[in-house]
């Protein structure tokens, strides 16, 4: 079974947004089970014929677009998923729901730290690092938001296809935006395409982003360039002017983005547009900008936000 048996080239959608002309990559219409970066990253997975393989080993959060995403792959490949996380809420448990309940369904088994009384001295991912070094020999470890270098199998169809749109479409001066968690996939499309790619930091801040990217290189010319609005933002945390893009968004394009991470890569984006629209800086770019998928997880987030601001944002 191959990437191509499963996906079929996501469509690029031209829209505008507060009068600025972008052009939307949809991999949010890739696969109900694999959509987004976290698609891109697990194609080599959903690729390569691992027949030693029984089991995978992630972690992340509770409600991470990569622990359905695993649950999927799995479930694909007959294989068992553990999925750590640090604690899994009372109420979550009850009420199973988002990215949780789509895992759970596909036969995830999700550890919970906290409640199996395993010692974290750090952190969670040091644990991980730690535990991914004494794994037999039929168990896959997948870091934390997929961020290994196997990644780099599917961010190069990714960016094969950008390429090919720009081509076909006299784009001759683009420029990629996409938010980032680990930086995984803006790194590597930055290594393979010709023109900028902008992200910006929506897990920790800039320095944690270049940290990640070092991982992956060491080499900063490969590095992607970080954009960074002047108030810092926490991953996870509810904020108005996240609700009111997404909803401008859907009312401007009729495209449901997902809340995590898409809300703060639009808000740099339009920043970064402002400020050189201002300036009237030429040549003119055409901007791409890639759907982060994951709309599974506004199952969750969705009325989080409703409970929280309703119709006062």
């Amino acid at each position: 079974m191959t990437v191509n048996s499963l996906f079929i080239e996501s469509p690029m959608q031209a829209v505008q947004v507060n009068g600025f002309n972008i052009h939307i990559k949809r991999d949010d219409l890739l696969n109900h089970h694999f959509s987004g970066n976290k698609a891109r990253k697990l194609g080599y997975f959903l690729d390569t014929d691992l027949p030693s393989i029984n089991k995978i080993i992630g972690h992340g959060s509770v409600q991470a677009n990569l622990l359905y995403a695993l649950a999927a792959l799995a479930k694909l490949k007959s294989w068992q998923l553990d999925f750590y996380v640090q604690r899994i809420p009372d109420w979550l448990n009850k009420n199973p729901t988002g990215n949780y309940r789509g895992a759970l369904a596909l036969g995830a088994n999700i550890v919970d730290v906290c409640a199996e009384g395993i010692e974290l001295e750090t952190n969670l991912d040091d644990l991980m690092r730690a535990k991914a070094k004494d794994l037999p020999s039929d168990t896959l470890f997948i870091p934390e938001g997929g961020r290994c270098f196997e990644a780099k199998h599917g961010i190069k169809q990714l960016a094969k296809e950008i390429t090919e749109y720009c081509s076909l479409n006299n784009l001759e001066n683009p420029i990629v935006m996409l938010p980032s968690g680990t930086g995984t996939t803006a790194l590597f499309l930055q290594t393979l395409l010709p023109f900028k790619v902008l992200t910006c930091a929506c897990v920790g801040d800039d320095r944690y982003l270049q940290k990640q990217f070092a991982e992956l290189s060491a080499n900063q010319s490969d590095w992607p360039e970080i954009l960074a609005l002047e108030k810092k933002y926490h991953y996870g945390k509810l904020y108005p002017e996240f609700y009111q893009i997404w909803q401008q968004l859907k009312l401007q394009t009729g495209i449901d983005f997902e809340l995590l991470y898409d809300p703060l890569g639009w808000l740099n984006l339009l920043a970064y547009l402002n400020q050189k629209n201002s300036k009237d800086l030429k040549p003119k770019e055409d901007i791409i900008y890639i759907h982060q998928g994951g709309l599974v997880g506004n199952e969750s987030m969705l009325p989080r936000y409703r409970r929280k601001y309703g119709n006062s944002v």
